[in-house]
Protein backbone atom coordinates (compact mmCIF):
# COMPACT_ATOMS: atom_id res chain seq x y z
CA UNK A 1 0.00 0.00 0.00
CA UNK A 2 1.21 3.71 -0.97
CA UNK A 3 2.14 5.39 2.16
CA UNK A 4 0.91 9.27 0.46
CA UNK A 5 2.25 11.13 3.14
CA UNK A 6 5.74 10.19 2.67
CA UNK A 7 4.96 10.51 -1.24
CA UNK A 8 4.39 14.06 -0.64
CA UNK A 9 7.16 14.35 1.45
CA UNK A 10 9.19 13.20 -1.11
CA UNK A 11 8.08 14.31 -4.25
CA UNK A 12 8.89 17.74 -2.26
CA UNK A 13 12.22 17.03 -1.52
CA UNK A 14 12.54 16.16 -5.51
CA UNK A 15 11.31 19.66 -6.09
CA UNK A 16 14.22 21.08 -3.95
CA UNK A 17 16.87 18.86 -5.82
CA UNK A 18 15.41 19.61 -9.13
CA UNK A 19 15.90 23.32 -8.28
CA UNK A 20 19.17 23.38 -6.96
CA UNK A 21 20.45 20.87 -10.13
CA UNK A 22 19.01 23.97 -12.51
CA UNK A 23 20.43 26.45 -10.47
CA UNK A 24 23.71 25.55 -9.24
CA UNK A 25 26.26 23.24 -11.12
CA UNK A 26 28.86 23.54 -9.01
CA UNK A 27 26.39 23.05 -5.46
CA UNK A 28 25.05 19.91 -6.95
CA UNK A 29 28.27 18.35 -7.89
CA UNK A 30 29.20 19.20 -3.96
CA UNK A 31 25.85 17.72 -2.71
CA UNK A 32 27.02 14.28 -4.64
CA UNK A 33 30.13 13.31 -2.51
CA UNK A 34 28.22 14.45 0.60
CA UNK A 35 27.20 10.84 2.46
CA UNK A 36 23.37 9.80 0.73
CA UNK A 37 21.25 10.86 3.49
CA UNK A 38 22.58 14.25 3.75
CA UNK A 39 21.46 15.03 0.24
CA UNK A 40 17.78 15.23 0.53
CA UNK A 41 18.52 17.80 3.35
CA UNK A 42 21.24 19.81 1.90
CA UNK A 43 18.66 20.25 -1.52
CA UNK A 44 15.94 20.92 1.04
CA UNK A 45 18.40 23.97 2.03
CA UNK A 46 19.46 25.12 -1.20
CA UNK A 47 15.88 25.16 -2.64
CA UNK A 48 14.56 27.42 -0.07
CA UNK A 49 17.35 29.78 0.31
CA UNK A 50 17.15 30.07 -3.63
CA UNK A 51 13.96 30.95 -3.91
CA UNK A 52 13.70 33.40 -1.34
CA UNK A 53 17.01 34.80 -3.05
CA UNK A 54 15.49 34.89 -6.25
CA UNK A 55 12.37 37.16 -4.79
CA UNK A 56 14.72 39.84 -4.55
CA UNK A 57 16.58 39.45 -7.63
CA UNK A 58 14.58 38.34 -9.91
CA UNK A 59 10.61 39.94 -9.66
CA UNK A 60 11.30 43.48 -10.67
CA UNK A 61 7.70 43.57 -12.13
CA UNK A 62 5.81 42.61 -8.85
CA UNK A 63 5.74 44.14 -5.57
CA UNK A 64 8.86 42.39 -4.34
CA UNK A 65 7.78 43.37 -0.21
CA UNK A 66 4.73 41.79 -0.60
CA UNK A 67 6.22 38.78 -2.01
CA UNK A 68 8.91 38.18 0.54
CA UNK A 69 6.44 39.28 3.20
CA UNK A 70 4.16 36.31 2.49
CA UNK A 71 7.52 33.90 1.74
CA UNK A 72 8.40 35.14 5.16
CA UNK A 73 4.87 33.87 6.72
CA UNK A 74 4.43 30.62 4.86
CA UNK A 75 7.66 29.54 5.92
CA UNK A 76 6.86 30.03 9.57
CA UNK A 77 3.15 28.83 9.08
CA UNK A 78 4.79 25.48 7.45
CA UNK A 79 7.20 25.06 10.32
CA UNK A 80 4.97 25.38 13.20
CA UNK A 81 2.12 23.29 11.42
CA UNK A 82 4.70 20.76 9.73
CA UNK A 83 3.13 21.10 6.30
CA UNK A 84 3.08 23.26 3.06
CA UNK A 85 1.49 23.11 -0.08
CA UNK A 86 4.15 24.75 -1.21
CA UNK A 87 6.96 21.76 -1.64
CA UNK A 88 9.86 24.17 -1.18
CA UNK A 89 8.56 24.98 1.80
CA UNK A 90 7.04 21.75 2.68
CA UNK A 91 10.60 20.29 2.41
CA UNK A 92 12.28 23.35 4.43
CA UNK A 93 9.96 22.98 6.93
CA UNK A 94 11.01 18.52 7.09
CA UNK A 95 14.96 19.64 7.56
CA UNK A 96 13.81 22.44 9.89
CA UNK A 97 11.90 20.15 12.14
CA UNK A 98 13.85 16.93 11.79
CA UNK A 99 17.36 18.70 12.62
CA UNK A 100 16.25 21.66 15.02
CA UNK A 101 17.27 24.41 12.96
CA UNK A 102 17.11 27.60 15.45
CA UNK A 103 14.08 30.15 13.86
CA UNK A 104 17.39 32.57 14.82
CA UNK A 105 19.36 31.74 11.74
CA UNK A 106 16.04 31.37 9.69
CA UNK A 107 14.85 35.34 10.96
CA UNK A 108 18.42 36.48 10.64
CA UNK A 109 19.00 34.82 6.95
CA UNK A 110 15.06 36.47 5.78
CA UNK A 111 16.32 39.91 7.06
CA UNK A 112 19.21 39.93 5.24
CA UNK A 113 16.90 38.90 2.02
CA UNK A 114 15.26 41.86 2.92
CA UNK A 115 17.95 44.32 3.01
CA UNK A 116 18.43 43.61 -0.76
CA UNK A 117 15.40 45.79 -1.22
CA UNK A 118 16.61 48.53 0.16
CA UNK A 119 20.23 48.80 0.46
CA UNK A 120 22.48 49.82 -2.72
CA UNK A 121 25.61 50.45 -0.05
CA UNK A 122 26.59 48.92 2.83
CA UNK A 123 28.80 50.40 5.94
CA UNK A 124 30.84 48.47 7.59
CA UNK A 125 27.93 46.94 10.01
CA UNK A 126 25.72 46.43 7.69
CA UNK A 127 27.79 44.60 5.63
CA UNK A 128 28.71 42.40 8.46
CA UNK A 129 24.82 41.67 9.59
CA UNK A 130 24.25 41.08 5.47
CA UNK A 131 27.19 38.39 5.56
CA UNK A 132 26.18 36.75 8.05
CA UNK A 133 22.56 36.45 7.75
CA UNK A 134 22.98 35.61 3.47
CA UNK A 135 25.96 33.61 4.12
CA UNK A 136 27.12 32.05 7.26
CA UNK A 137 23.68 31.15 8.59
CA UNK A 138 23.08 28.78 5.63
CA UNK A 139 26.58 26.90 6.74
CA UNK A 140 25.54 26.83 9.83
CA UNK A 141 21.81 25.07 8.79
CA UNK A 142 23.85 22.57 6.49
CA UNK A 143 26.43 22.65 9.83
CA UNK A 144 23.07 21.24 11.81
CA UNK A 145 22.65 18.52 9.39
CA UNK A 146 26.15 17.66 9.26
CA UNK A 147 26.23 16.81 13.09
CA UNK A 148 22.55 15.24 13.34
CA UNK A 149 22.19 16.50 16.65
CA UNK A 150 26.02 16.42 17.75
CA UNK A 151 25.61 19.57 20.01
CA UNK A 152 29.47 19.60 20.79
CA UNK A 153 30.66 19.32 17.34
CA UNK A 154 28.07 21.98 16.05
CA UNK A 155 29.51 24.36 18.77
CA UNK A 156 32.83 23.38 17.74
CA UNK A 157 32.75 23.87 13.87
CA UNK A 158 30.34 26.72 14.07
CA UNK A 159 33.52 29.00 13.74
CA UNK A 160 34.57 27.58 11.09
CA UNK A 161 31.34 27.41 9.49
CA UNK A 162 30.50 30.88 9.12
CA UNK A 163 34.30 31.93 7.72
CA UNK A 164 33.58 29.38 5.15
CA UNK A 165 29.69 30.74 4.35
CA UNK A 166 31.50 34.66 4.27
CA UNK A 167 34.52 33.29 2.39
CA UNK A 168 31.88 32.33 -0.53
CA UNK A 169 29.49 34.91 -0.03
CA UNK A 170 32.83 37.54 -0.73
CA UNK A 171 33.71 35.73 -3.47
CA UNK A 172 30.47 35.63 -4.91
CA UNK A 173 30.25 39.72 -4.48
CA UNK A 174 33.95 40.05 -6.36
CA UNK A 175 32.20 37.75 -9.39
CA UNK A 176 29.14 39.09 -9.56
CA UNK A 177 30.58 42.94 -9.14
CA UNK A 178 29.43 44.11 -12.65
CA UNK A 179 25.97 42.62 -12.91
CA UNK A 180 25.02 43.31 -8.81
CA UNK A 181 26.24 47.75 -10.11
CA UNK A 182 24.43 47.43 -13.25
CA UNK A 183 21.54 45.40 -12.98
CA UNK A 184 20.57 46.28 -9.31
CA UNK A 185 22.30 49.25 -7.86
CA UNK A 186 23.78 47.55 -5.33
CA UNK A 187 27.93 47.44 -4.42
CA UNK A 188 28.08 45.37 -1.08
CA UNK A 189 31.63 46.01 0.21
CA UNK A 190 32.05 48.82 2.57
CA UNK A 191 33.38 51.96 1.07
CA UNK A 192 33.75 50.86 -2.36
CA UNK A 193 33.05 52.61 -5.62
CA UNK A 194 32.13 50.60 -8.67
CA UNK A 195 33.72 53.27 -10.57
CA UNK A 196 36.75 53.39 -8.62
CA UNK A 197 37.65 49.49 -8.28
CA UNK A 198 41.32 50.16 -8.19
CA UNK A 199 44.15 47.85 -7.82
CA UNK A 200 44.41 48.51 -3.93
CA UNK A 201 41.18 47.96 -3.28
CA UNK A 202 41.13 44.71 -4.75
CA UNK A 203 44.01 43.69 -2.64
CA UNK A 204 42.64 44.63 0.31
CA UNK A 205 39.32 42.29 -0.36
CA UNK A 206 40.97 39.19 -1.47
CA UNK A 207 43.58 39.53 1.60
CA UNK A 208 40.30 39.21 3.74
CA UNK A 209 38.65 36.85 2.34
CA UNK A 210 42.10 34.62 2.14
CA UNK A 211 41.85 35.25 6.09
CA UNK A 212 37.98 33.18 5.74
CA UNK A 213 39.45 30.62 3.63
CA UNK A 214 41.91 29.41 6.36
CA UNK A 215 40.31 29.53 9.33
CA UNK A 216 37.12 27.77 7.14
CA UNK A 217 39.53 25.16 6.34
CA UNK A 218 40.54 23.63 9.94
CA UNK A 219 36.74 23.44 10.48
CA UNK A 220 36.64 21.59 6.93
CA UNK A 221 38.78 18.77 8.12
CA UNK A 222 37.43 18.27 11.37
CA UNK A 223 33.80 17.99 9.97
CA UNK A 224 32.06 13.80 10.20
CA UNK A 225 32.77 12.41 7.36
CA UNK A 226 29.81 11.77 5.32
CA UNK A 227 29.92 15.59 4.74
CA UNK A 228 33.94 16.86 4.92
CA UNK A 229 33.89 15.54 1.23
CA UNK A 230 31.23 17.31 -0.15
CA UNK A 231 32.31 20.57 1.74
CA UNK A 232 36.05 20.09 0.80
CA UNK A 233 34.88 20.28 -3.01
CA UNK A 234 33.11 23.06 -2.31
CA UNK A 235 36.07 24.32 -0.77
CA UNK A 236 38.08 23.89 -3.54
CA UNK A 237 35.26 24.88 -6.43
CA UNK A 238 35.52 28.36 -4.42
CA UNK A 239 39.23 28.74 -4.26
CA UNK A 240 39.84 27.53 -7.88
CA UNK A 241 37.16 30.69 -8.75
CA UNK A 242 39.34 32.68 -6.12
CA UNK A 243 42.35 32.44 -7.78
CA UNK A 244 41.22 33.25 -11.10
CA UNK A 245 39.72 36.46 -10.28
CA UNK A 246 43.29 36.88 -8.78
CA UNK A 247 45.02 36.77 -11.33
CA UNK A 248 42.62 39.28 -12.78
CA UNK A 249 42.86 43.09 -12.96
CA UNK A 250 40.03 45.17 -11.47
CA UNK A 251 39.11 46.37 -15.05
CA UNK A 252 38.48 42.61 -16.22
CA UNK A 253 36.26 41.89 -13.01
CA UNK A 254 34.01 45.59 -13.21
CA UNK A 255 33.76 44.56 -17.14
CA UNK A 256 32.81 40.74 -17.04
CA UNK A 257 31.71 37.76 -14.91
CA UNK A 258 34.12 35.44 -14.27
CA UNK A 259 33.19 31.42 -14.45
CA UNK A 260 35.10 28.25 -14.50
CA UNK A 261 33.76 26.11 -16.95
CA UNK A 262 31.60 22.78 -15.91
CA UNK A 263 34.29 20.49 -17.64
CA UNK A 264 37.18 21.89 -14.72
CA UNK A 265 34.81 21.64 -12.43
CA UNK A 266 34.06 18.21 -12.97
CA UNK A 267 37.81 17.63 -13.51
CA UNK A 268 37.85 19.28 -9.64
CA UNK A 269 35.38 16.97 -8.36
CA UNK A 270 37.40 13.75 -9.71
CA UNK A 271 40.41 14.97 -8.52
CA UNK A 272 39.65 15.38 -5.35
CA UNK A 273 37.11 12.58 -5.30
CA UNK A 274 40.17 10.28 -5.87
CA UNK A 275 42.87 12.02 -4.33
CA UNK A 276 40.40 11.72 -1.09
CA UNK A 277 39.85 8.00 -1.40
CA UNK A 278 43.59 7.52 -1.27
CA UNK A 279 44.52 9.49 1.42
CA UNK A 280 45.90 12.52 -0.72
CA UNK A 281 43.10 14.34 -0.46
Amino acid sequence: MIDHKELFDETALECSKLITQRYSTSFTLGIRTLHKELHMPIYAIYGFVRYADEIVDTFHDKDKQALLNAFREDTYRAIREGISLNPVLHAFQLIVNKYHIERELIDAFLTSMEMDLDFTRYNDSKYQEYIYGSAEVVGLMCLRVFCKGNRETYDRLKGAACKLGAAFQKVNFLRDLKSDFEERGRVYFPGVEFENFTSAVKSEIEADIERDFDAALIGIHQLPDGAMLGVKIAYLYYRKLFSKIKGLPPEVITRERIRIPNGRKMALLLRTYFGYKTGLG
